[in-house]
């Protein structure tokens, strides 16, 4: 009776029930403001994340795994990037069921709501060694790169969408009355479909690489990108000219586009048979590119050729008239009696003669030699008077000591006389009493300069010379002197 007196007087003291019931209700109010930053008395996980950007992100925002809320960002932090950028840490605090976070985890910042809300989402990796109790995650573990709803559509300006007002325009033109077409293309889509499916399977095995050629088809793509508007320029020129073509694609280029299979089946048959001949025209061409090169030099003297040649071209008919009996009559003397003999004796007397006459040839057609000797010969009783001719000659009186005592003295005792017997060639004592004598001069013969050196030769003040002197040389005889102010001179 007591007790329940007792338990009556407190369930009757409204004060003391009102007191308990505002306890009860600040209590309440306190876990709900704090239900975002974790309950009290609840042991928690922190760690770090580093963001690339933490744009809209705010504290106490959510940290999911897969979905399910296991901590709230604590804070976020700015801090500077080794590019120069700024990027955010977010201390996180999360619930001790997933200690420890794998090192090998990806951290994301995600949309929560179009209204632009935030949340870090963590993927777990499969890694055995786990991020200690305030650990960082690097910056290479913010990965992928998150795109906001803000940033995608800012994708759409204005010049994107009229490009896309005018692309559904168009290809409203060119849906337009062709109802029938598509009908028939959706019926035999299945067809297609069927053989579709041995080129996916092949499209898809990783031998054939199809993610690089994706791959390569991007980097393509980011190598055309600085060169966009050219390209768009080239696109325009395009524009203008297909509309030329269209001008004439009936009936030319209809025409030729029938015709072109034909011609292509053509040159498959021909071509093989045509590779040899231009194999040789390719050959015939290379060395045909020297004299090709050299005739730029010609062409001159070839048109000089083809002036003369005209009327000589003009007179061969008679000379054409005249070799048939002139030919019968060779014929006829190959064909006699020991014709064949003398030409026989006379290769062996070329072959004899040749040796010889190939160092006195050029004695001749060099040297004019030959002609000089019998010119002088035929000239040498050219003088004379009314009572007959007399022969020419000079005398010079060599240098050397007093010649009126020759007899009385011995030919020992004369070294510098070339006039009579003496010791010695003559070497002086003055600079133009010495000897020079060449029995064999060159005559421009094989093996020697090519000169004309007889007649030719230079004195050299101060030396005794025999036989041939050390230069200049010249080709240059008396016949030629006509009309010449320097003579020209050959090294040796």
């Amino acid at each position: 009776m007591r007790r329940r007196t007792g338990f009556q007087t407190v369930a009757g003291n409204p004060t003391l029930v009102g007191a308990v019931t505002v306890l009860i209700v600040m209590v309440a109010v306190f876990l709900a403001y704090n239900a975002n930053t974790g309950l009290p008395f609840v042991p928690t996980y922190k760690i770090t994340a580093q963001v690339p950007d933490g744009t809209a992100l705010v504290d106490y925002n959510e940290v999911r795994v897969g979905g399910n809320r296991v901590g709230v960002v604590e804070s976020v932090r700015p801090f500077q990037l080794e590019n120069g950028r700024t990027g955010a840490r977010l201390d996180l605090k999360l619930d001790q069921r997933i200690k420890p976070v794998p090192i090998d985890s990806t951290v994301v910042i995600r949309t929560k709501s179009t209204l632009g809300l935030k949340y870090v989402e963590l993927v777990l990796g499969d890694s055995e060694e786990g991020y200690a109790e305030g650990a960082v995650m690097p910056l290479s573990a913010a990965t992928p790169e998150p795109v906001d709803l803000d940033r995608f559509f800012g994708m759409f300006d204005e010049r994107t969408r009229e490009a896309i007002d005018l692309n559904l325009i168009e290809f409203s033109k060119a849906f337009a009355g062709r109802g029938a077409q598509l009908n028939q293309a959706f019926a035999e889509l299945p067809m297609m479909l069927r053989y579709a499916y041995p080129v996916a399977r092949l499209l898809a095995d990783p031998t054939t690489d199809f993610g690089g050629f994706w791959r390569a088809l991007s980097a393509t793509s980011a190598e055309l990108a600085p060169v966009a508007e050219t390209q768009a320029s080239m696109f325009v020129a395009m524009d203008t000219t297909f509309a030329a073509f269209a001008r004439v694609a009936r009936p030319y280029i209809q025409e030729t586009i029938i015709k072109s299979p034909p011609t292509l089946d053509t040159a498959i048959e021909t071509l093989p048979v045509m590779r040899p001949f231009l194999r040789s025209s390719a050959a015939f061409f290379r060395e045909l590119g020297p004299g090709v090169r050299v005739l730029a030099q010609t062409a001159p003297t070839l048109a000089d050729a083809l002036e003369i040649g005209v009327p000589v071209l003009n007179a061969t008919p008679k000379l054409n008239e005249q070799l048939p009996p002139t030919g019968q009559a060779l014929v006829d003397f190959q064909e006699a009696p020991g014709v064949v003999d003398g030409l026989n004796l006379l290769i062996k007397t070329n072959n004899l003669l040749g040796p010889p006459a190939r160092y006195l040839a050029p004695a001749q057609t060099t040297c004019n030699y030959f002609s000089l000797l019998f010119r002088s010969f035929a000239n040498i009783g050219s003088d004379g008077d009314g009572i007959g001719h007399w022969l020419r000659f000079i005398a010079f009186a060599p240098p050397g000591d007093n010649p009126q005592s020759f007899e009385s003295r011995p030919y020992e005792e004369y070294p510098n006389n070339v006039g009579v017997h003496a010791g010695a060639p003559a070497d002086g004592p003055a600079a133009n009493n010495h000897l020079h004598y060449n029995p064999y001069p060159y005559t421009a013969a094989p093996g020697q300069p090519f000169a004309c050196e007889a007649g030719n030769e230079h004195y050299a003040r101060g030396q005794t010379v025999i036989g041939n002197t050390s230069g200049p040389f010249t080709t240059v005889t008396a016949r030629q002197l006509e009309g010449m102010t320097e003579l020209p001179r050959i090294k040796p």
